[in-house]
């Protein structure tokens, strides 16, 4: 499990790491396109704020456990979010685990997704973003958020919480794509025709990243969860096997020492 855990990982990885630096210049790309107005409003549904009644956030997790302590963090780090949140919470869901926890605690869950591959596409994420657009679009909820587990390296993988919708004018500190602001755009043939493609594929492109960063973190985690398992296992067989031929060598002593000492009386049995 080990090695199939690490093949998988090397691959998520590289995946990850190679659409990242598209990821963040598309949100960086976003949150400039929040400041196109005319007449004070915004161009794009997606980018209207509203008065929060309800907050929709994605939940992603595996839909396996036997990767650490991946799953328990980001469930953790969701359910204190929907705890301290002071709105009601409708929940998109990633994976088998989510989807029992969230089940089990009685949270509104509006979708839920399984059984994704280990090496997502863009059309593996479309429907899932297709339902986080709809909710918002349709006012079921007046936010979106990402609960997902940003990879670091094979060894740290951090649980977070980012705002998706509606893209703001301000960069947020934690999210994909903090960078130092874009320079001015030029639209042709014009910023709102634009803007009805360029939003909704953008925001796509961000849950397809929060997913692989998701996807990268879960391989790591189970690949050092086996290799801890691996090294525990063979403590273990060491500490059994020392065990054994200690108790081994015991009773060959014990059988020596009758053998000896029945072989001592026979000898004085025949001295008498």
């Amino acid at each position: 499990m080990q090695m199939v855990a690490a093949a998988k990982m090397q691959r998520a990885q590289e995946q990850t790491l190679a659409t990242r630096p598209y990821a963040e210049k598309a949100w960086a790309l976003l949150v400039h396109l929040a400041s196109q107005r005319t007449g004070g409003e915004p161009l794009h549904p997606l980018l209207r704020e509203r008065p929060v009644q309800a907050v929709g956030m994605l939940l992603i997790t595996a839909d396996k456990g036997l990767c650490g302590g991946y799953n328990h963090n980001i469930l953790h780090e969701a359910h204190d979010f929907i705890d301290r949140s002071p709105y009601p919470v409708r929940l998109v869901v990633v994976g088998r685990r989510g989807c029992d926890y969230m089940a089990r605690a009685g949270m509104k869950v509006v979708a839920s997704f399984t059984n994704m591959p280990s090496q997502p596409t863009l059309m593996d994420i479309t429907p899932i973003s297709h339902v986080l657009l709809e909710e918002f679009l349709s006012g079921a909820v007046d936010r979106v958020v990402i609960a997902y587990t940003r990879f670091v390296n094979t060894l740290v993988q951090r649980p977070a919480i980012r705002h998706l919708l509606p893209i703001r004018y301000a960069l947020d500190a934690g999210a994909v794509g903090a960078a130092e602001r874009p320079t001015e755009y030029i639209y042709e043939p014009d910023p709102r025709t634009i803007l009805e493609t360029v939003v909704p594929r953008f925001t796509e492109i961000q849950v397809y990243q929060a997913i692989l960063e998701s996807t990268a973190s879960e391989h790591s985690a189970r690949m050092v969860a086996m290799r801890n398992a691996t090294e525990n296992a063979m403590d273990l067989i060491d500490a059994l096997t020392l065990a054994y031929h200690r108790a081994r060598q015991a009773a060959i002593t014990r059988e020596m020492l009758d053998i000896a000492s029945g072989a001592e009386a026979l000898r004085r049995a025949r001295q008498m």
